[in-house]
């Protein structure tokens, strides 16, 4: 599941973001969502959230529900 609907997102799903530092790689980097910061129902490049370890990035893919 793609991580463009804020429905689709909640703290404590395991997820995979990609940061602003690697958006040019692509690289994703694993985590624990704590806050979704994107206030829009959708986006086209991901929802912004913050990771348990504070880490803000895009959701590209959702690992568990």
């Amino acid at each position: 599941m793609n991580g463009q609907n804020r429905k689709d997102i909640l703290p404590g799903l395991e997820v995979d973001i990609v940061l602003k530092k690697d958006q040019k790689t692509g690289k994703l980097t694993r985590g624990i969502v704590k806050d979704i910061l994107t206030k829009s129902v959708t986006h086209p490049h991901g929802i912004k959230v913050r990771l348990t370890d504070g880490q803000i990035g895009r959701v590209q893919k959702i690992i568990s529900k």
